[in-house]
């Protein structure tokens, strides 16, 4: 089970730590922290533009936010079934790209487990290339502001 919690500013998303995530130590396999900084950006748009709206994004409105820089810090280990949050904040939103970080806390202690950050490109998907960032989309980034 997921929830997702938001105000005007900001967004979080909860999940659980899935038998998937965790490698041979028992322990979250680091690269899956990117993946829930994603599930929480798409989670973001269905939240506050629609069930289909990354969908409709992705296949036609064309438009696409590959990273092109990520970076993890790890600070404690995160075993299955644990109950996670992954908050996104606004670092720095471009004429065609965004900077956001996240945080990965443990929900019943509230510990923080790991924080990244991950810029992105706003990418015309038909011609593989950089596009100035739609003002409706920039707008729903500055909402991710602290």
């Amino acid at each position: 089970m997921t929830h997702k919690k938001h105000s005007k500013r900001g967004f979080s998303y909860r999940s659980v730590v899935r038998f998937a995530d965790v490698d041979h130590a028992g322990i979250v396999y680091y690269p899956r922290f990117f993946h829930y900084f994603h599930v929480a950006f798409e989670e973001f748009f269905r939240e506050r533009m629609g069930a289909n709206a990354y969908i409709d994004l992705l296949d036609h409105q064309k438009i696409g936010f590959p990273a092109v820089s990520s970076e993890c810090v790890y600070n404690k280990p995160l075993r299955f079934n644990d109950s996670i949050e992954t908050a996104i904040e606004l670092v720095k939103c471009g004429r065609s790209s965004v900077k956001l970080a996240y945080t990965v806390k443990k929900n019943d202690d509230d510990s923080i487990c790991a924080k990244g950050i991950v810029t992105c490109v706003t990418t015309d998907l038909e011609a593989f290339s950089s596009m100035e960032t739609p003002k409706h989309i920039k707008e729903l980034f500055l909402e991710l502001s602290p």
